[in-house]
């Protein structure tokens, strides 16, 4: 029999061989009674297995969280600009001074997003004993990046303030957590929303992913259309400022507008040689996909970053700049231990008494309560752990390991921490305790000491990843019954608000908002409608309590 198709443990098949010796040794020691091997039907090298590929499927978080959050400018600001200027942080002239911050701060993210990763996975392994790997979610990094902090900081909350939002709203979550409520919250979200809010942010990850600067470079702006097909090289774009027209006819920039990156082709479509080596990248992950390979998302990312590397050509990460040849004398280093020097401990409180700030806060918890809750649950009856009261073992300490993680998260100065649904990939190789977590987390230490290596994955080659991601998530559309339109409508506003808006809590309010219009007539008229029986049962109470006042009490009822 081939021993990879058994169902039984390795130690079942080869009882002699020295794994499985290994495996009955572990089994009865102390780590193995602690996390419940022999309970569960698994081993200690199955639990390895499971927490690498758990790791391969997930890895691609290192370099698109870091640089998502490096477009919001992190903690960099005007002072760091050597020309100082309200516009130096912008396109089509960035400050050299600004960007050597930035990539200081990209840097600085990898390092925040891998040990935010190694503390969530660590946790949720050794208290709930769950096979659920952590890391900084997608959807709220994007909506931290783009609609809270926004590009290069020019939204309304700093990236300070964004962190203390987050450290807040994580202790809040852990408040929740311990008290039982989190779960209930959870319910009181329409049903519409809740289906439709994964697949919106999927839609918002793709959307991201096919822009010039973060992704692949697809869509282009359009004068006429808004958005129009782009993809030309870096030479044939321009920059877009906004303008005003005066009295008198004549066309000037608006005072204190700001010019935005380089989103015009003025032609050249289709022509740009980083789009193509993107699309090589999106078909090399698609295929591995297809065919359910460990690591899918990895594969592509490496192709497309390892020819990118390679200077002197059109598609080099490092061109002949000086931010490129500080990008490449880093890279060169190849191993290096990179300390967290501008992130960490960055939380700022100093606009809690501002309406936004708190705005922010309840949308992380929003978003956190939707998209935590929901992976516990669904990865737990994949694992097959769910009771049926809709329970299973270990969620108690589940959902205080990821609150704990977002507030760590925040200290380090990432978004926030939440279970990835990519352990899916570990729990279908065999994973069933918090062995697999811990070797994942195990895999997220090993990655601090390549920093350099994953500060020069260029963004060409992290767009086909986000598309993909965005591929997965739309799954969620199928929960939706289309064929009534009290759901549909929510339903589809929060699909498409989300990108177009380019705000996951413009999606949410538009989706909660006309579920509750759509169905509040009905909710009202279901509440008259329940009066006179109402009525009714407490008079016939009366009744009984007091047969002297049985003629007047019929009396009222016919009124």
């Amino acid at each position: 029999m081939d021993p990879s198709q058994s169902t039984l443990p390795l130690a079942a098949v080869y009882p002699s061989s020295c794994i499985g010796r290994f495996n009955s040794a572990m089994a009865k020691c102390r780590l193995g009674q602690y996390f419940k091997l022999s309970q569960r039907g698994t081993n200690f090298t199955t639990e390895l297995r499971a927490g690498t590929a758990t790791f391969l499927t997930m890895a691609y978080i290192l370099a698109v969280n870091a640089s998502i959050l490096s477009d919001s400018g992190a903690t960099c600001s005007i002072s760091d600009c050597i020309n100082p200027s309200p516009t130096c942080r912008f396109p089509p002239a960035v400050d050299p001074g600004y960007s050597s911050c930035l990539s200081r701060a990209r840097r600085d993210l990898i390092v925040a997003t891998a040990a935010s990763s190694i503390i969530g996975s660590s946790i949720m392994g050794l208290l709930a004993n769950l096979p659920l790997a952590l890391a900084p979610g997608m959807g709220a990094n994007a909506y931290f990046a783009y609609s809270v902090v926004g590009f290069h900081g020019s939204g309304h909350v700093s990236y300070s303030a964004a962190l203390a939002a987050v450290f807040l709203e994580g202790l809040l979550f852990l408040l929740l957590s311990v008290v039982g409520l989190r779960s209930r919250l959870a319910s009181l979200i329409p049903r519409p929303v809740r289906c439709s809010s994964a697949a919106g942010i999927g839609l918002f990850l793709a959307f991201i992913g096919l822009q010039n600067n973060e992704g692949v470079g697809l869509i282009g702006f359009s004068p006429s259309t808004l958005l129009t097909l782009g993809a030309c090289p870096q030479s044939a774009r321009a920059s877009v400022a906004p303008v005003v027209t005066l009295p008198n006819g004549t066309v000037a920039l608006l005072p204190g507008g700001t010019v935005s990156s380089d989103i015009l082709c003025l032609h050249g479509q289709m022509q740009s040689p980083t789009f193509w080596l993107a699309a090589a990248g999106f078909l090399i992950i698609a295929f591995s996909l297809i065919r359910n390979l460990k690591g899918s998302i990895i594969y592509g990312i490496v192709f497309v970053t390892i020819i990118s590397w390679f200077r002197g050509t059109d598609v080099t990460a490092f061109p002949d700049t000086p931010s490129g040849n500080d990008s490449y004398a880093y890279f060169k280093r190849i191993v290096d231990i990179h300390p967290i020097r501008s992130t960490a401990g960055a939380l700022s409180f100093a606009d809690i008494g501002r309406g936004r700030f708190w705005g922010v806060l309840f949308t992380f918890l929003y978003v956190d309560i939707l998209d935590t809750t929901g992976t516990l649950h669904s990865m737990a009856r994949f694992a097959g752990f769910v009771n049926d009261k809709g329970e299973f073992e270990g969620q108690y300490f589940a959902f205080m390991s990821d609150a704990t993680a977002i507030v760590a998260g925040s200290l380090l100065g990432t978004s926030p921490v939440t279970a990835f649904i990519e352990s899916s990939a570990g729990i279908r190789e065999g994973g069933r305790t918090g062995l697999t977590a811990l070797t994942t987390a195990a895999w997220f230490v090993l990655s601090l000491f390549f920093t350099p290596l994953l500060a020069s994955i260029p963004p060409w080659a992290v767009g086909p990843a986000m598309v993909l991601v965005g591929v997965m998530m739309m799954k969620a559309v199928t929960e939706i019954e289309w064929g009534d339109m009290r759901q549909a409508i929510p339903a589809f506003l929060t699909l498409i608000l989300m990108p177009l808006t380019y705000s996951i809590a413009y999606g949410l309010i538009a989706g909660i908002a006309s579920f509750v219009l759509l169905n509040g007539f009905d909710w009202v008229a279901s509440a008259i409608a329940s009066l006179p029986a109402g009525r009714t049962s407490s008079l016939d109470a009366e009744v009984k309590n007091s047969p002297a006042d049985v003629g007047h009490a019929n009396s009222l009822v016919e009124v």
